[in-house]
């Protein structure tokens, strides 16, 4: 007796193996009796013709059979190599959508898009000053009284002639737009959708869980919109260039070309 107290370490370390084993059951209850299996293997690609473009690779390096589990662990690498690429483009997406005018750890150098807009406020003043003199000289052809007009002077009457027609026709065709808007009134804003609206066909149906019909007033539980990450061709051409084996790829240049 004296030795099972010695070899009993349970008892020596103060642990009551009843009371473990209540506990254990108690909180794995759910668990207790329970049947555990693997779930069923299912391919990414379709199998069948996988295997055929498989074996049409294989007959030209001199293979004649390619066993099923060979198609199965060629779809399910084409799948993580799939998702590997997948998870790397849409962190690129994520990088170039990010903003960082509000970071206080960056301050902006340069400004392009100030100074395309500067430009094109000097392209369009220039062009206005064009217009102008060319009005003016385009007037003053027109008030002109000489007898003897030459060629060049009649075009420009002619051409002052079609510029003052022309100005008739828009104003005329402005003061149309505004008499028209004045008929129809203030523009009422359009209401945005309530939240669980559903619109179907531009009509709104509010989904309401205590009617029969699931028709009536907007429900109170609002569903969060999932975000949507937009990938375009530059970010998979980044992505490409990044890659070692894509590098220098024919994909690669296509992608370029187009």
């Amino acid at each position: 007796r004296d030795d099972d107290d010695i070899n009993d370490v349970a008892s020596m370390a103060g642990v009551n193996l009843n009371e473990e084993s209540a506990r254990i059951m108690a909180t794995n209850s759910d668990l207790v009796g329970t049947q555990i299996q693997s779930c069923k293997d299912e391919p990414f690609l379709a199998a069948i013709p996988l295997h055929k473009r498989i074996l049409e690779t294989a007959k030209k390096l001199g293979i004649t059979d390619v066993p099923a589990e060979v198609v199965t662990f060629i779809s399910h690498a084409t799948q993580s190599r799939l998702r590997t690429v997948i998870e790397k483009v849409t962190v690129i997406t994520q990088h170039r959508m990010e903003s960082y005018k509000d970071d206080e750890w960056y301050e902006q150098a340069t400004d392009v898009r100030s100074q395309l807009k500067f430009f094109e406020q000097l392209e369009r003043l220039e062009k206005q000053r064009k217009d102008e003199q060319e009005r003016e000289i385009l007037l003053k052809a027109a008030k002109s009284r000489s007898r003897q007009e030459d060629p060049e002077q009649a075009r420009l009457k002619q051409k002052a002639k079609e510029m003052q027609q022309q100005e008739l026709a828009q104003m005329r065709q402005r003061d149309a737009n505004l008499t028209a808007l004045a008929a129809i009134g203030p523009r009422k804003k359009r209401k945005l959708d309530a939240p669980g609206l559903l619109t179907i066909g531009g009509e709104g149906v509010g989904v309401c869980g205590g009617s029969p019909a699931g028709l009536g007033t907007a429900s109170p539980r609002q569903y969060p919109r999932q975000k949507i990450t937009r990938v375009n061709l530059r970010d998979f051409i980044f992505y490409m260039e990044q890659e070692r084996e894509m590098s220098h790829s024919l994909l690669l240049y296509r992608a370029l070309l187009k």
